[in-house]
């Protein structure tokens, strides 16, 4: 066989091995997405690919279109269609900065946001905190943030604005339910550390201090202990009834609600009830642990900031002891949010279930209506007056 032939023949296997390995390659490779991504049959991205293209070719300045930019901005495209302003996506800077925040203290001004009716609110200003001080209250609606319009923004992006460095200044526009026209509060941010509870002993009658005030501020995760060495302490006072105060409490963690109802309830009876809709069936989550305060009268005070787990703990106690709710409506942030991990970073937080009271209503977008509605004025805060706290002793002084 000449050299020449040979030369061919071997250049031929070649071609035929790599075209092999190369299809092979493909074929894998497709299946390896396949078997690793569902890829829903029913949904014909063509049109996204036409208008990247589109976008690709027409606009001003390309260099601004990057893979990254265009697949985390589908993805945010994609959570905001749900009209859900829980369910987010947090791209990997988000997502780191968002996990060491839920670790420990962070910078800021010490306010819980969320969205209401489509506009951005404070749920709850934490005790303490530069919120708190510069006159914030539950229900403002921030219009603006340093001069940035509000509308449109996730809770998440809100957040991200509002908080900085300690010791710069934020300016939010603030609109309020009693105002003729909105406000601009400047406020210096600070170190914020979210305290649990306080309690101290109140008198019924003006002589006998027979009422243990419990404040919860947060159901952070330094609570159950707090609580715990808080309840010995009330259960050697004088005190015999109870005013638990939920006001400002934007929530935390539910197993702390559950943990908590358990000194107030008989074990096994329901705390709240997760309905995951059609997805898989409902959870319940039932009283524990000794009930030290079963046979304690008790009020429960809830305004526009008692949210989440402090609704549950709330509307746990009143549909299985008739404990009355006293002050104003609760704001109603009652889902569950799941974080789910992306491969590159990122990850989804997602509503996946909304919380029942024990009774089976929803707490979602809805909140619990008070038994007994008190207001409370900024003239009743400027000058030191507590109503709905009067309206609670007065009250529970009746009740054996």
């Amino acid at each position: 066989m000449s050299e020449n032939r040979k030369k061919i023949i071997y250049s031929a296997v070649f071609c035929l091995l790599f075209g092999a390995v190369f299809l092979l390659g493909v074929w894998f490779g497709a299946h390896k997405i396949a078997y690793c991504v569902r890829q829903p049959d029913t949904i014909d991205f063509s049109l996204f690919w036409d208008a990247y293209n589109k976008l690709k070719d027409n606009f001003i300045d390309p260099s601004k279109i990057t893979n990254e930019k265009i697949i985390y901005g589908a993805i945010r495209g994609l959570t905001g269609s749900l009209e859900d302003p829980y369910t987010n996506f947090f791209d990997p800077n988000q997502a780191k900065k968002f996990k060491q925040e839920i670790s420990g203290s962070f910078d800021g001004i010490g306010i819980e946001v969320g969205i209401k009716n489509g506009l951005l609110t404070v749920v709850a200003p934490l005790k303490g905190t530069p919120g708190e001080k510069a006159g914030l209250r539950a229900g403002d609606i921030i219009l603006k943030i340093d001069g940035k319009e509000t509308s449109g923004l996730t809770i998440d992006e809100a957040v991200n604005l509002i908080r900085g460095p300690k010791g710069t200044k934020v300016i939010l526009t603030i609109l309020r339910k009693d105002w003729t026209k909105n406000k601009e509060i400047e406020i210096i941010r600070d170190a914020i550390e979210i305290p649990s509870m306080s309690w101290s002993l109140l008198s019924s009658d003006g002589n006998t201090q027979d009422i243990a005030y419990i404040q919860i501020y947060h159901f952070g995760q330094n609570l159950i202990s707090n609580f715990e060495k808080s309840a010995f302490e009330i259960l050697q006072s004088p005190a015999k009834k109870i005013i638990l105060d939920l006001r400002n409490n934007p929530g935390g963690y539910l197993y702390m609600a559950q943990n908590i109802a358990g000194w107030f309830l008989e074990k096994g009876q329901i705390v709240t009830i997760e309905d995951f809709g059609n997805k898989k069936a409902r959870q319940t989550y039932k009283a524990e642990g000794v009930p030290s305060f079963i046979n304690y009268p008790v009020v429960v005070l809830i305004n526009q900031g008692s949210a989440s787990a402090s609704e549950i703990l709330a509307a746990a106690l009143r549909d299985n002891r008739g404990v009355k709710l006293i002050g104003e409506k609760s704001f109603g942030k009652g889902s569950l949010q799941e974080v789910i991990d992306l491969k590159d970073g990122s990850f989804l937080k997602i509503t996946v279930a909304d919380w029942l009271t024990p009774k089976g209503n929803s707490i979602s977008k809805v909140g619990l209506t008070p038994d007994i509605k008190v207001d409370i004025t900024d003239k009743d805060i400027e000058q030191g007056h507590d109503p709905q706290l009067a309206r609670a002793i007065e009250i529970i002084k009746d009740l054996k």
